[in-house]
């Protein structure tokens, strides 16, 4: 690796010349001088090495009394030191000095050998950081007689891949590689403890005889030493700075320099842990480096603690002008929105769900004695907000709605009150026949606000039973006479039917409505997820949630996460839509109608636990109220989906029977979108033809062509055409539903499995294998299944997938292996994964099969 360098050197050393080499820590200085080393000594050269140690620096003499010099009792000063190697150094033959590290080597050592220099031509070979951070002590033994500079750059791709290589025994392929000189920065002891940390955590898999990323990160805790060792010499200051760019990430110097001192940053870049890069659109600007350094920060707990730090970084960056930008790229905002949430996974939820339970229970309370002390409209409505997210105390709700007295009152106030005066007739248990009455009172009472009553009835009606064509038509009608709310209602039926253009454009008719103000982001955020536009939902719906949280307004952080979780969960983003439903879950049961959305966060939660072969557990759906019907205007609402997921006997035939009943129900109830997802669910799960041509129709009638690949794929994988679906597979392009079209595949394996057809299921395994390496970043987390980061090897991966549909006796034929050793790697399988079965054993390593 350091052939050149080593050269270099002895060619210097060989006239006489010293050699000061310099680079920053790991850089390969220590191997370069053992090296030379080597060659000398081997030529005859006497070479005399001395090591500083950090932890001998406040030792005077320690270093030199590493080469075992013989001093006379009672004498071991400066000058009686320097006699002694000076002495040696005279003897006949040649002679080298070597001091590695010299920038850790003790006042006292350094002392003696400036002593030694100036009476000897001995040459002197010492290695140290960067020039400029050297003190006059090491400059003084460094600037006696001739001296040449090496300066140990960076390593290059070749190099990386070359000594990647080396550590595993095999070439890593270029996404890899690529990988580990980003991050490493080419310092080569970085590239060499990244590779050997990756393979011991199983973040590498072989593929075709090179060596591959299982996920997007090489991070692992195995790095935290080697990373300790490259900081160990920063100052507190230091340290914080860097905790501080951690946080920002690339940043431009006139922002780092408001919150890190000018003096601590030219420290950094004097170490080489910051570098700088001329932006000449934006100005300097500057990031850790080596990058790893900043996973370092960002992936331990003491980064997470520092709410402090955090906050005075927002503060004074809120406080700087904006400087007028090009509108960002939906990839690029989604980029922006998921690294804030990934930030937000440091914060406890216990304590953010302890801030909304006192902020809600002190607003409630301060509302609460205002309207106990005048009962006017708008004090009860002001009540009655809190409930609308916080949870709900029905003995106060239903004193505020009975007792307010509504004369005089504000029209949006009384039409508000009277609106949640039905609602909490249903959440009581009274039904909608008796929140129908409530608003038909109100109606006849005010006849001025008679449509938006209306058009509450068809909502809470639509909500809680089924959405009949007619009703849509007639909220049509409502919303040519409104310019608010019915406007609002129309949009979110049409949601439910399935039309999800049509809810966006009622949802953007609206400018501002503030009676219910959650009702218009809703609509346009699931709609946007619904059209197939599922980046666009997320930065929406992430963005909601965010001033949400700010303003603790916990009705806006449930409608939010539960549209983001579906974006994520579509997406295959599961850690972060386990995160995202942890955080709202963490705030306790909410009022009114989050409540529902609540509990369809619970199923859909439920669903990793139901379709993961190991999980004993009691699925975390369990949690969900159980006395609610099958189906429901949106995907978790009714328990009928988590429930066919979760009774899945294994027989592709029964599953198929049952999910066209609960989907033809969906569709009776008027319940289109939550009976397209279904249908799209159930097709990648377990693909049948009767589901598919449900589907099919459905988008069909809806004009929806977003998942038209996908219906493509799907209809050859049911025929099991494996020349067209190969041929499709080979012309398609990256789309919304590229990880459903991962998923489908698996789904269909594991069919070919349960029905015995041997011959698709070998067909179906290559193909899988193909475009996990056409699409990896689809191949990740490819089903709802929890497992992965599997303890398994290449070749017990390989049994395990064949054993779901193959004897031991033809494994071993097809592998060309003994019997013995099938019946071994299937013995060691069920071991580590915990199964107990050999189609245990297929399902769950077929839902992390990884490329082959």
């Amino acid at each position: 690796m350091f052939d050149s360098e080593v050269q270099r050197v002895l060619d210097f050393v060989a006239r006489g010349i010293g050699v000061r080499v310099v680079g920053p820590p790991g850089s390969g200085k220590t191997t370069v001088v053992r090296n030379v080393v080597s060659n000398l000594e081997k030529s005859g050269m006497s070479v005399h090495v001395i090591t500083g140690l950090r932890t001998h620096r406040t030792f005077p003499y320690s270093a030199i009394k590493g080469l075992g010099l013989e001093m006379r009792p009672g004498r071991g000063g400066v000058t009686d030191t320097a006699d002694v190697l000076a002495s040696k150094l005279g003897t006949p033959g040649k002679h080298l000095l070597v001091v590695d590290d010299i920038h850790l080597v003790d006042d006292g050592s350094l002392a003696v050998l400036e002593a030694v220099r100036q009476r000897s031509d001995c040459p002197l070979v010492a290695t140290g950081p960067e020039t400029l951070t050297f003190s006059k002590g090491q400059l003084a033994v460094l600037n006696i007689g001739r001296e040449a500079l090496l300066q140990l750059d960076p390593l290059h791709y070749e190099q990386v891949h070359a000594l990647v290589t080396s550590v595993l025994g095999a070439p890593a392929d270029a996404d890899t590689t690529a990988r580990i000189l980003t991050k490493s920065a080419g310092n080569p002891r970085l590239v060499v403890r990244i590779a050997e940390t990756a393979s011991l955590s199983n973040l590498l898999v072989m593929r075709d005889g090179q060596w591959g990323m299982r996920t997007d990160s090489l991070w692992n805790d195995h790095l935290r030493g080697t990373v300790e060792g490259i900081l160990a010499d920063l100052d507190p200051e230091e340290v914080t700075a860097l905790h501080t760019m951690a946080i920002l990430g690339t940043a431009r110097i006139d922002v780092l320099q408001k919150v890190i001192h000018p003096d601590v940053m030219d420290g950094l870049e004097r170490r080489g842990i910051l570098s700088v890069i001329e932006d000449l659109h934006n100005g300097s600007t500057a990031a850790v480096s080596p990058p790893v350094i900043g996973d370092y920060f960002r992936g331990q707990k003491l980064l997470r603690e520092r709410h402090l730090l955090r906050s005075r970084i927002a503060s004074v960056l809120d406080d700087m002008p904006r400087a007028a930008r090009e509108e960002p790229s939906t990839a690029d905002r989604l980029a922006q929105v998921m690294a804030s949430l990934r930030l937000e996974k440091g914060n406890d939820d216990a304590v953010t769900a302890r801030y909304f339970h006192e902020h809600s229970e002190s607003r409630e309370n301060t509302r609460f004695e205002r309207w106990d002390a005048n009962k006017t409209a708008a004090n009860g409505a002001a009540l009655l907000r809190v409930y609308w997210g916080a949870s709900v105390d029905l003995q106060r709700a239903s004193r505020v709605c009975r007792e307010t007295v509504m004369e005089d009152a504000d029209p949006g106030d009384a039409f508000f009150i009277t609106v949640t005066k039905a609602v909490l007739a249903i959440y009581s248990g009274e039904g909608t026949t008796v929140a129908a009455e409530i608003l038909m009172k109100f109606a006849a009472e005010n006849p001025e606000q008679a449509t938006e009553a209306e058009a509450a009835t068809l909502f809470l009606a639509a909500s809680h039973g089924r959405v009949p064509l007619t009703a849509v038509l007639r909220a049509q009608e409502l919303a040519d006479e409104s310019q608010g709310f019915a406007r609002l209602v129309h949009g979110l039926l049409e949601l439910y039917r399935g039309r999800p253009l049509a809810a966006l454009a009622a949802a953007e008719s609206v400018d501002d409505y503030e009676g219910f103000s959650h009702l218009r982001p809703f609509i346009k955020g699931f709609a946007l997820f619904a059209a197939g536009r599922i980046d666009e939902s997320l930065v929406f719906a992430l963005g909601w949630r965010a001033d949400a949280r700010r303003n603790m307004d916990q009705f806006g952080v449930v409608a939010s996460s539960y549209i983001a979780a579906l974006g994520l969960l579509y997406n295959g983003y599961f850690e972060d839509a386990e995160y995202l439903t942890s955080s709202v879950l963490a705030m306790g049961r909410p009022g009114f109608v989050a409540d529902t959305l609540y509990d369809a966060m619970l199923r859909l939660a439920g669903l990793r636990h139901t379709t993961s072969a190991t999980s004993t557990a009691v699925s975390i759906a369990a949690q969900a109220k159980s006395d609610v019907p099958e189906v429901g205007p949106l995907p978790g609402i009714g328990k009928g989906v988590h429930d066919l997921v979760a009774a899945n006997s294994g027989r592709p035939g029964a599953f198929d029977r049952q999910a066209v009943r609960l989907i033809k129900r969906q569709m009776k109830s008027g319940y289109i979108l939550e009976a397209m997802m279904t249908a799209l669910l159930c097709t990648c799960l377990c693909p049948g033809i009767p589901v598919l041509d449900l589907l099919r129709k459905m988008l069909r009638d809806n004009g929806i062509a977003v998942h038209d690949q996908l219906l493509g794929i799907a209809t050859a994988v049911v025929e099991r055409d494996h020349q067209l679906i190969d041929l499709l597979l080979k012309h398609y392009e990256p789309d919304t539903d590229t990880y459903q079209v991962g998923m489908l595949l698996r789904g269909a394996l594991r069919r070919n499995v349960l029905e015995g057809d041997s011959s698709a299921a070998d067909a179906m395994v290559q193909t899988i294998s193909q475009f996990a390496i056409a699409f990896p970043a689809a191949n990740e987390q490819l089903s709802l299944n929890t497992f992965k980061a599997t303890p398994l090897t290449e070749r017990e991966f390989e049994v395990a997938i064949l054993a779901g549909h193959r004897s031991n006796v033809e494994i071993s034929e097809y592998l060309g292996i003994s019997t013995r050793t099938v019946e071994n790697h299937i013995s060691n399988a069920l071991r580590k994964t915990g199964v107990t079965s050999r189609t245990s054993l297929f399902l769950l390593v077929g839902n992390s099969l990884p490329p082959a």
